[in-house]
């Protein structure tokens, strides 16, 4: 791809076209500029348009903007794929963006500066070292245009160092970014705050230079975050000083009308950060400045109102209080009962209180107010900064603040009751303030673990919740109490007595009902767990008796609430119905009939613009669960389920929405397996040519679920597969995966079924190519889960076919290769041992005890020579323990460790796929063993005892033991 006007001129065109509003129009335009991306030059195609002066500035943002999606998709070259970018175009891109986003206008800048962050990730500092260096250059300009674009990219690039673990790799890098940046930076924070000083009457230049210290602010909390690094101690008296300058700056020029914070706003809320960073991990450094920044900070909370536009100020003052406070270094300056009483008054009840903004918030964005109250990404609240306060003095003066803060509590309970309608915000803050009192330690699935023994949880839920929650009369009046009435029941669940909990199930089912979105919302969320709470002898704690006189109206509220404005796709609410499904099992039958087609009909609209993945999981879970409950005790009735999915199913895969095809994969898998074996309806025979598709192949998230759903078909209907040949296509799948580090499990999956399920004959003619790939990839690419995979498969062979075939067909590949099966991988590499899943160890020890006393060539023949390390494997297989170690140099994920959840493949709980034993006829496999020996010796008199006798006494004893329990010998 040249770099020539025509192509330019081309490619502006395209870019413009991606702004397009007509999907027509975009789609095709985005489509042909990733089918280009590919071509060498392109990047600097694109770097060369956006540098152009005649370029209009909307197609140079469009430049920006795919660029940086380009070498996100691209720049990382990924371990077992291709390099997409050409050498020469990586070298050329980083000699050319970073002058090149420095020059552009900010949009353009913002967007560039990210890209060299994606790229910094990869090549800095080891195939970048000229960047820090070049960014320092620039310090030097004074053009504060150019100096914001540099701190911009450090700080894209720097951020990583606050969020990322620990590791030698990253320490190296810290180092080398502080050996040539620490200092010019540092003159860079002095010499502004000192043009601050200069231009204090100019509130144009002022905002510049303050936009310049936030970033420097969040520059210097980056390169602190990971430890205390020498040159910052050194030079803590340059920094600090100049910090609480910073925090008590008064200039009028700076203060905004606007609701959103201002550059003052943002920088002391920064800087608060920062010293709070210090208050908790460096104490002893920063002692001698502690007293001054809790002074200042306590000032400046005093004199900062209530408007929105302060909260992240407010919220990280007192996040640094509440640091200071949590450090027994510090006790000393909050334990006087007149400074712990001021707080309370001053800092934390009017920052608990449910200002104006948040009943709007409430009321017009309840999503986000959920999202901050209930899930906790309220990190940067009042009342979330205000309840960590609480807690961090809770630590050391627990009894006192129970004490002092109980009466507040008491006071605006006090308040409510004497006029609820114009006080009830007092109640709403008396119960944040219990809630933060009382919490200690808390987790998702059990809400509140530990709590403070001076607060009685049962008794205030007795008198201040059980009656507001019995009231559902005026829950139009109060919805804020009502929610946080539910909320606290959902909070203490695990802390409040059993039978109170059952009692206040059936009050929480009618706010249901109520209209608001938080109300129903979090009455669905206590439902929901609720449900799965257990009793002290581990079984649920609410039994079909307890859900018997509500499930009518429980079912009828859940579903119900989907048709409140803003909640038609509520994902607290389909988990309800998930759990709910769940808990009452056959109970449910007798409402599905109703039930089903609103949830088809919610599949079907979630299918063509699928915006909530949480909502969609529940709701493809709640189908599984449908057709687990009715299909346990009537597998037929899957004939129902199937003419109402296949639908809208057929649909989904042919508009191709990717989220949910995993999704469709699993549920027709489930309902597939319900089906006898030799009977696949021909509606899935129709599929079977699609799913072999390579391009479905190529998404991550569809394998496993693809692999399950051909599992299914050749299980179910095997004779179908060889009648409409469909193998060729199977094995195509099988060499795919095979060839992956990260797939080839999967492989094996798919290869044991075609051996256990397709007719010997069909495979005939396949097996020697089969073992010649399989071989291959041993030799090319050997890993610990290759070799247990393979050799679990070389043992389901065995037991289906028998050790003769294994043997005559792994030679036909090279003479003599199954020796070296036995020698390098059996007994040298121990990989028997590593074999981890019950199922495999139970074929691995039945497959090899069919090797050992069922084939010729084991006994008698070549291979004689293997049975004695082979038996002392599989006697060591049943005796030791597993063997965990896996080589330092293999990084690919075990099975067992790859979580169910990724970005794009979620696995269903309750569309979960059955447990298959090959050998369930089999049960304990060390009689099998003992058995099986025993009818070899009768078979081959003297034999036995021989090859027995030359195994290490510990081992002998061990096979004697199995011998006496079977109640054989051998002879």
């Amino acid at each position: 791809m040249e770099i020539n006007d025509n192509n330019l001129s081309q490619l502006a065109v395209y870019l413009g076209q991606t702004l397009a509003p007509q999907n027509e129009i975009r789609k095709p335009a985005e489509e042909f500029l990733r089918s280009v991306e590919v071509n060498q030059n392109y990047p600097i195609l694109l770097l060369t348009l956006i540098n152009k002066p005649d370029v209009e500035p909307n197609i140079k943002i469009a430049g920006a903007i795919t660029f940086k999606n380009y070498v996100k998709r691209n720049w990382k070259i990924p371990e077992e794929g291709e390099n997409k970018i050409h050498p020469s175009d990586r070298t050329q891109v980083k000699s050319f963006i970073f002058d090149l986003m420095l020059t552009s206008p900010l949009p353009v800048q913002k967007q560039l500066s990210q890209a060299i962050a994606i790229i910094g990730k990869d090549d800095f500092p080891a195939q970048w070292q000229d960047l820090v260096q070049n960014m320092v250059t620039k310090f030097q300009t004074g053009d504060f245009h150019i100096i914001n674009g540099v701190l911009q990219t450090a700080h894209s690039i720097f951020e990583k160092y606050s969020i990322e673990f620990k590791s030698q790799k990253l320490w190296e890098e810290i180092k080398f970014v502080l050996d040539n940046f620490a200092k010019p930076f540092t003159d860079l924070f002095v010499e502004t705050i000192n043009l601050a000083g200069q231009h204090a009457a100019n509130k144009d230049a002022l905002k510049v230079i303050f936009g310049s210290l936030i970033l420097i602010t969040k520059i210097f909390y980056c390169l602190n975050y990971q430890d205390l690094p020498e040159f910052f101690e050194d030079n803590m008296s340059t920094w600090m000083p100049r910090f609480l300058e910073l925090l008590t700056l008064d200039n009028k020029l700076m203060q905004t009308d606007d609701d959103e914070p201002g550059v003052l706003e943002e920088l002391r809320s920064q800087i608060c950060d920062n010293i709070g960073l210090y208050a908790h991990k460096y104490e002893e450094e920063f002692q001698p400045y502690m007293q001054q920044f809790v002074t200042a900070v306590w000032n400046l909370l005093l004199s900062t109102g209530p408007e929105t536009k302060y909260d992240l100020l407010v919220s990280n003052a007192i996040q640094f209080l509440a640091s200071v406070a949590d450090r027994p270094h510090y006790k000393n300056l909050f334990e006087d009962e007149n400074v712990l009483g001021s707080i309370c008054q001053k800092i934390i009840v009017p920052n608990m209180e449910m200002r104006e903004c948040d009943v709007e918030l409430f009321e017009d964005n309840p999503d986000e107010f959920i999202r901050r109250d209930l899930e906790g990404s309220d990190v940067d609240t009042r009342r979330r900064a205000a309840c960590d306060l609480v807690k961090g003095l809770s630590r050391h003066f627990e009894e006192k603040i129970t004490q002092i803060f109980g009466s507040y509590v008491q006071t605006m309970l006090q308040q409510y009751s004497t006029n609820p309608k114009d006080n009830w915000k007092a109640k709403d803050a008396a119960l944040y303030l219990v809630t933060s009192l009382a919490t200690r330690a808390k987790t998702a699935k059990h809400g509140i673990t530990q709590t403070n023994q001076l607060v009685n949880l049962g008794d205030f839920c007795n008198t201040h919740i059980i009656p507001e929650l019995q009231n559902f009369a005026n829950v139009g009046e109060f919805p804020v109490l009502k929610a946080d009435c539910v909320k606290y029941l959902l909070t203490f669940r695990s802390q409040l007595p059993p039978d109170m909990v059952k009692a206040a199930f059936p009050l929480v089912v009618p706010y249901l009902k109520s209209p608001s979105v938080v109300v129903h919302s979090y009455a669905a969320a206590c439902v929901e767990k609720i449900l799965i709470m257990k009793d002290p002898a581990g079984a649920a704690l609410l039994k079909q008796p307890d859900l018997a006189p509500v499930t009518e109206d429980l079912l009828k509220n859940l579903f119900g609430a989907f048709d409140f404005p803003g909640s038609i796709e509520n994902e607290y609410v389909m988990k309800a119905v998930m759990r709910s499904f769940s808990g009452l099992q056959e109970a449910v039958i007798p409402y599905l009939g109703h039930l089903l087609p609103p949830l088809t009909n919610k599949l079907s609209q979630a299918a063509k613009n699928p915006t909530r993945p949480h909502y969609n999981h529940y709701l493809f879970e709640s189908l599984s669960l449908s057709i687990r409950i009715v299909c346990k005790t009537n597998p037929g009735a899957v004939a129902n389920f199937e003419q109402v999915l296949f639908p809208v199913f057929e649909e989904i895969l042919k508009t191709d929405v990717q989220e949910f095809v995993p999704y469709v994969f699993q549920i027709m898998s489930l309902m597939l397996e319900l089906h006898t074996e030799g009977n696949v309806p021909e509606p899935y025979m129709a599929l079977f040519s699609f799913l072999l598709v390579p391009l479905l192949w190529e998404r991550p998230a569809n394998i496993h679920p693809l692999v399950r759903l051909l599992q299914a078909f050749i299980s179910r209907g095997a004779a179908q597969v060889v009648a409409q040949n469909k193998i060729n296509g199977l094995l195509g799948v099988f060499q795919k995966l095979i060839a992956s580090k990260t797939n080839d499990h999967e492989g094996f999956y798919l290869l044991q079924s075609m051996v256990e399920h397709l007719p010997s004959d069909a495979l005939a003619n396949y097996v020697k190519q089969v073992f010649f790939i399989l071989f291959q990839r041993l030799s090319s690419s050997k890993t610990t889960k290759y070799v247990k995979n393979l050799l679990v498969f070389f043992f389901v062979y065995v037991i289906k076919h028998g050790g003769s075939n294994l043997i005559s067909t792994c030679d036909q590949i090279q003479n003599g290769i199954f020796g070296m099966v036995c020698d390098s991988l059996i007994v040298k590499d121990g990989a028997v041992q590593k074999i981890s899943e019950t199922t495999d160890k139970k074929i691995a020890a039945v497959g090899l005890t069919n090797l050992l006393c069922n084939t010729e060539e084991m006994i008698n023949g070549r291979y004689a020579d293997k049975f004695k390390p082979l038996l002392l494997a599989l006697i060591s297989l049943f005796e030791l323990p597993q063997d965990e170690s896996i080589p330092d140099d293999e990084h690919f994920i075990e099975i067992e460790d790859t979580p169910g959840y990724q970005t794009a493949y979620s696995q269903l709980i309750f569309a979960g796929k059955p447990e298959y034993d090959p050998v369930a006829g089999i049960g304990d496999v060390r009689k099998y063993l003992a058995t099986n020996l025993a009818g070899l010796s009768s078979r081959q008199p003297g034999k036995v005892p021989g090859l027995v006798g030359q195994l290490e006494p510990s081992a002998q004893q061990c096979l004697n033991q199995y011998l006496q329990a079977a109640g054989v010998n051998i002879q």
